[in-house]
């Protein structure tokens, strides 16, 4: 993803996303690509070491997910958010 992408997903001016990166990258579980096509441009990649972070958390994740939240659903509650949010984006897509 660019830099400056995640920087507007973020809601985040470009500078502040940048330095919160360069700390991240520092400790290994990102890094930071240039980009061929424009050399005013960077990309943020995963790396090895992040991938394998990302691996190793998943399944407390996905624990923690179903005890703090979807346990206290019932079945209909459960599929609610994903169709709030599919409402959300038809909406907005139709609305520009």
């Amino acid at each position: 993803m660019r830099i400056s992408e995640l920087a507007q997903v973020l809601d985040w001016e470009k500078s502040r996303t940048s330095h919160h990166l360069a700390r991240i990258v520092k400790r290994g579980p990102i890094a930071r690509e240039e980009c061929a096509d424009d050399r005013r441009g960077a990309f943020v990649t995963v790396t090895p070491e992040g991938r394998s972070a990302i691996t190793a958390a998943a399944p407390r994740h996905v624990e923690d997910v179903r005890h703090y939240f979807l346990d206290h659903l019932t079945p209909g509650q459960v599929t609610l958010p994903a169709e709030i949010a599919e409402l959300v984006v038809r909406r907005n897509s139709t609305a520009d």
